[in-house]
């Protein structure tokens, strides 16, 4: 309801800041999205929620594509104002949606959201909600700093034309959106910890043969945007299982390990990208922007390898415990 009304307050808008008011309202109210992935926690086992997830990315991978290329039309055909009256039918439609169909899922909320809040040092406590949350900021990460830097490496570099460069951004939400389907396809099939160390392995590959490339001397966008499909591939691996991991490690504090993940990738990708953003420059565009790239994907593997480590711990410990 909150997002129609700050739609609507939008589209209405006679002046700038009366427009971020309600432009910054709705993305509070966006950031609430987190609260799907424990819905479909709630309803379904880990590795069945990752696969889930998997298909639920999909569509959030085809979304950012097919946007620009909406709201675009929309604007020339009406003005810019008719995207945000778009915004208002959607929000109609989806709150309409989950009033008829959507009910409540979890059968254990907390009475206040003070109560909520207190119910963070357990998660904080947890070894292997650490893991999975790290995993998913690093993951998330790589993302945020190819965000950051490409645009300046594709104009310093190749010297792309904004179609050109808008046409390659896409690249990495492709991938995603392939990753994402693998997912969905064989999450059900093998442990999250698996899937985890899968996407990081994949990731990695890519990077490390894009760097492979600029150092021969082939110093071409495939280079770049042909390495950073892998990383959008092992992302659409990772992230399911890592949602559904942090989300089921203590299953009745699902929609508290949503926010709080969710707040934390958030949280680090706003640091990765001004990292990025300071240290790249033209000179050492390719190397600066495929290592930090690397490097947050290095990370995101060791986390998914704690992950394992931790799961075979516990594997050992029931069977000394079954003996």
């Amino acid at each position: 309801m909150i997002f129609i009304l700050a739609s609507l307050g939008c589209a209405l808008a006679t002046g700038i800041w009366t427009f971020l008011v309600f432009r910054i309202l709705q993305g509070a109210i966006i950031s609430g999205a987190a609260l799907s992935r424990a819905v479909i926690r709630d309803m379904v086992p880990p590795r069945e929620a990752a696969s889930l997830m998997g298909y639920v990315g999909m569509a959030m991978a085809v979304a950012p594509m097919l946007g620009p290329l909406l709201g675009g039309v929309l604007d020339e055909l009406f003005g810019w104002r008719a995207s945000f009256f778009a915004f208002l039918a959607m929000g109609i439609a989806v709150l309409g949606l989950c009033w008829v169909d959507l009910g409540e899922t979890n059968q254990a909320p907390a009475e206040t959201f003070m109560k909520q809040f207190r119910s963070y040092p357990e998660l904080f406590r947890s070894r292997r909600f650490w893991g999975y949350a790290l995993c998913m900021m690093f993951s998330t990460g790589a993302f945020y700093a190819f965000l950051a830097g490409a645009p300046l490496l594709a104009a310093a570099s190749f010297g792309m034309s904004p179609a050109s460069l808008g046409f390659c951004l896409g690249t990495i939400t492709a991938g995603f959106a392939l990753g994402s389907y693998l997912s969905g396809r064989y999450a059900q099939r093998y442990s999250l910890a698996v899937m985890m160390i899968a996407g990081r392995v994949v990731a990695c590959a890519g990077l490390l043969a894009g760097l492979a490339l600029f150092l021969a001397g082939f110093v071409h966008p495939v280079s770049l945007f042909g390495a950073t499909i892998f990383v959008g591939i092992g992302n659409g691996l990772t992230m399911p299982s890592s949602n559904a991991g942090a989300l089921s490690v203590r299953p009745h504090l699902a929609g508290s390990a949503a926010g709080l993940s969710g707040a934390l990738t958030v949280g680090a990708g706003a640091v990765l990208t001004s990292i990025t953003g300071a240290i790249l420059t033209e000179e050492n565009g390719a190397y600066a922007l495929l290592g930090m790239m690397l490097l947050s994907t290095v990370l995101a593997l060791l986390a998914a390898l704690q992950v394992f480590r931790l799961d075979l711990n516990g594997e050992r410990e029931s069977l000394e415990a079954g003996a």
